[in-house]
């Protein structure tokens, strides 16, 4: 070792992250570790006290989100991160939770939970790392995948039409709405620290490539050919229609339209439900 070297001692990340838990078991070109760093680096960043974040997972890849980070976490049941969550934020209004799932959680099985904890406006951010397919267990399709991809469920292309995630959570009452992928980072770290700060249910969706069980099927490539599709076809339209933000990463012309699209101010169920029991 030359005079000169520097010698690092720890990562500004090592009390954020589960040292003994790495490396991570995701597949080559997975997003959901960059999702993992930024949302710890947003922790860090946010204000609020390490000991006052709880982040909580469902089952799915993503799920395995609430394992590495060090914060109180919880790892969950098929389905059911949000109603967990829900209890959390509901009993401890002083706690900031988090939920990190999947599409396929988030939205399939979970569907109806995350519906009716956003009319509730309960105080959640919950982030979806959209990898267009159930990745866990072998690449079926979900209630995101695009119409006309191909799955280990419809070898002859999607039939049916895809949930549109950004316009759903802003219908049923979502007080910031916003959707990134893992290319943009920075983005990304912005809108986790203002919607950390946020009252209500807070809504953001992360495009994440998955090579093994979306991208093989459908020609996309490995990681980095999906993170150049994310360069090459991203518009940012902060102010863009929702119902104009569908997805289909299997025609290569269309845009991809991310941003942070909804940001309103509605306050969170628990303090209503405090006031009105006195």
């Amino acid at each position: 070792m030359s005079s000169g070297a520097i010698v690092v001692e720890s990562h500004p990340a090592d009390t954020l992250l589960r040292a003994e838990r790495l490396p991570h078991i995701l597949c080559p070109g997975c997003g959901i570790g960059s999702v993992v760093h930024t949302y710890v680096d947003a922790i860090a960043a946010s204000g609020i006290p390490q000991d006052k974040h709880v982040c909580v997972s469902g089952i799915g890849c993503s799920g395995r989100a609430a394992g590495y980070v060090n914060v109180d976490s919880y790892h969950t049941t098929h389905g059911r991160s949000i109603p967990f969550a829900l209890g959390i934020a509901t009993y401890r209004p002083e706690l900031h939770v988090t939920v990190i799932s999947g599409d396929g959680d988030l939205t399939a099985i979970g569907g109806n939970h995350f519906i009716h904890a956003a009319r509730r406006s309960v105080a959640l951010l919950v982030l979806c790392i959209n990898n267009f397919n159930y990745g866990m267990t072998g690449g079926q399709a979900g209630p995101t995948t695009p119409l006309s991809a191909m799955s280990r469920t419809t070898p002859h292309g999607c039939w049916e039409r895809p949930f549109n995630l950004p316009f759903l959570a802003q219908a049923v009452g979502a007080s910031y709405v916003a959707r990134w992928t893992v290319l943009h980072v920075r983005q990304l770290r912005a809108a986790l620290i203002h919607a950390m700060n946020k009252e209500g249910f807070r809504f953001i969706e992360i495009l994440s490539p998955c090579p093994t069980g979306f991208g093989r099927p459908n020609d996309i490539g490995d990681g980095i050919s999906e993170m150049q599709n994310y360069l090459r076809r991203c518009v940012v339209d902060n102010g863009i229609d929702l119902r104009q933000t569908d997805i289909d990463l299997t025609q290569q012309d269309s845009p991809i339209y991310v941003g942070d699209f909804v940001d309103v101010d509605r306050p969170s169920f628990r303090p209503q439900v405090v006031q009105h029991a006195h």
